[in-house]
């Protein structure tokens, strides 16, 4: 192979500065390849840190009848049958106003499932109000002294409602989240009885009333439904594999048709799953790509070997003949038959193509047009 000699010197053994330059070249290309495809923002889908939700998305990828899609932009609900679509909008910055909110209010009133998941932000909030729904946020910090996983701001919501939405889900593992005010909405989970608001430095002495507090509600709006939880990181990485965050999280979609993963108001989606995303999303692009890909195809298919090594290549043949048989003058035919016992796939107007450019090279001989190759020279002897 071409990109193997090149790596090695002239005398045999490994060309070091090359070998370190290629390494250095692809080590860069595999951070700027991880740098495309992967994002840091918080539950972020494409994010495979502790914080970000990737792990979902392949969870939903993998399920059985479920298509998943990322949406870039509220326009693209335009396009999704509501009914039988569940749309997960997690802790988004921004709040959903104008369009955006009309288009939520639409998918929800044409019978589609929207599940938002927030805590400390106002963005969730925006959300629920746009849709008609009436369950909201509370924005303090949830605390359990007694029933947690790692510390107070862990709490184990244990008190599960009977519900089809709950079906298989014994507890909730939290992680900094909040209470959800339910209004008319159905309480699916609560906290223990002895959980309490506040923030991270609110002492228990400091605090005049414990209470099972709501952390996950569902509720009809028009035709469709919303399901509020008070706490969006049970679907990141390092809180999904937690009791039992995997299976209620996949109960939300398990009889869907349809997954999003509503990203449009929640940081930047990464160049290269942009780049996938706008091509799948564009026929017009993916004509130019495929045109484009049969078109380099063509090119490289059609290519010719550089002169000097096509040179190289003929000699290398002429000196394989000679050694076939040494001291014999070799005719054409014993050429074809030589070359055809040697590379059994070609067809016969290669060997002859081959057998005539042999036959040339030899004439030519190591001096140029018109002389004879002399035996023992050097290139008989490389």
């Amino acid at each position: 192979m071409v990109g193997v000699e090149w790596l090695r010197k002239r005398g045999g053994g490994a060309d070091w500065p090359r070998v370190l330059l290629v390494a250095l070249a692809a080590t860069v290309l595999l951070a700027v390849g991880v740098a495309a495809a992967t994002s840091t923002t918080s539950f972020g889908p494409y994010n495979p840190g502790w914080d970000g939700s990737s792990d979902l998305r392949s969870q939903i990828q993998a399920e059985p009848g479920v298509e998943a899609e990322l949406l870039r932009d509220t326009a693209g609900y335009e396009g999704i049958e509501p009914e039988g679509t569940v749309a997960f909008v997690a802790a988004p910055d921004e709040p959903y106003t104008g369009e955006d909110a009309e288009r939520l209010r639409s998918f929800v009133e044409n019978g589609g499932t929207l599940v938002v998941l927030e805590n400390f932000g106002e963005g969730g909030n925006t959300v629920l109000a746009a849709v008609g729904a009436d369950a909201r946020f509370h924005g303090d910090l949830l605390r359990d002294e007694q029933n947690h996983f790692r510390g107070p701001p862990m709490p184990i919501a244990d008190n599960v409602t009977d519900h089809e939405l709950t079906d298989g889900v014994t507890q909730l593992t939290l992680n900094y989240a909040t209470a959800v005010e339910p209004g008319e909405a159905t309480v699916l989970v609560r906290t223990s009885d002895v959980t309490y608001l506040g923030s991270e430095e609110t002492e228990l002495a400091e605090v005049e009333e414990l209470d099972a507090y709501p952390v996950a509600t569902s509720e009809n709006a028009s035709a469709g439904t919303v399901v509020a939880v008070g706490d969006p990181s049970i679907t990141i990485n390092s809180m999904l594999a937690e009791p039992d965050n995997a299976a209620f999280v996949s109960g939300l979609y398990e009889d869907a048709d349809r997954v999003v993963l509503d990203v449009s108001h929640v940081g930047d989606v990464p160049p290269l799953a942009a780049a996938i995303l706008t091509l799948r999303d564009s026929p017009f692009l993916q004509v130019v790509v495929g045109f484009g890909a049969i078109g380099a195809v063509a090119v490289l298919s059609g290519r010719r070997l550089p002169t000097n090594r096509l040179r190289r290549t003929r000699a290398g043949r002429a000196r394989d003949l000679e050694r076939a048989e040494p001291g014999r003058e070799l005719s054409t035919a014993d050429r074809a038959a030589y070359l055809r016992k040697r590379y059994p796939d070609w067809d016969d107007d290669r060997i002859e193509r081959v057998t005539a450019a042999v036959e040339r090279a030899e004439r030519r001989g190591p001096d140029g047009p018109g002389t004879e190759p002399t035996r023992g020279s050097d290139e008989h002897d490389q």
